[in-house]
């Protein structure tokens, strides 16, 4: 299975849960690939100095470099998953053809409304909460994924 997580920017959330998804992945034995994109993203760009931080913690290495989400990334994903509802609404905007395997983080895993919080420009304490709240989404991804035998 392609994953793809979107933020805006793709140096802070995306990135983070990229990174988090990937270690947590290789954990369970998922046969998954995992990327990361920003709806608005410069190419090439750095990861926020505070992100990289908050996995260095976690004993997660975050070496990455922001990409603008394109037509091959939605063409190769087969779940697209955002942060935010805004930037779910923007992805199908942008990639109408794609909707059925767009969804916010929180809606594909919980079934609920939510998003996750923008700690950009923020302490480092805004992106370990940040980063604690997407490793407790992404744990409960790996498990319906295990679930579904994908």
């Amino acid at each position: 299975m392609n994953i793809i997580f979107v933020c805006t920017g793709n140096t802070c959330r995306s990135p983070m849960a990229e990174a988090l998804f990937k270690s947590i992945a290789e954990t369970e034995g998922l046969d998954v690939s995992v990327r990361s994109a920003g709806v608005f993203a410069s190419p090439n760009g750095k990861a926020s100095p505070h992100a990289v931080e908050a996995l260095f913690e976690k004993r997660i290495a975050l070496n990455h470099v922001s990409s603008p989400l394109t037509e091959e990334h939605m063409e190769a994903a087969d779940l697209v998953l955002a942060m935010t509802h805004q930037h779910k609404q923007v992805i199908v905007s942008q990639f109408e053809r794609y909707r059925d395997k767009v969804f916010t983080l929180k809606e594909y895993v919980t079934g609920s409304r939510g998003d996750i919080i923008d700690p950009f420009g923020g302490t480092i304490e805004i992106y370990k909460e940040t980063r604690d709240e997407l490793e407790a989404l992404l744990q409960q991804l790996a498990e319906q994924l295990k679930n579904d035998g994908k």
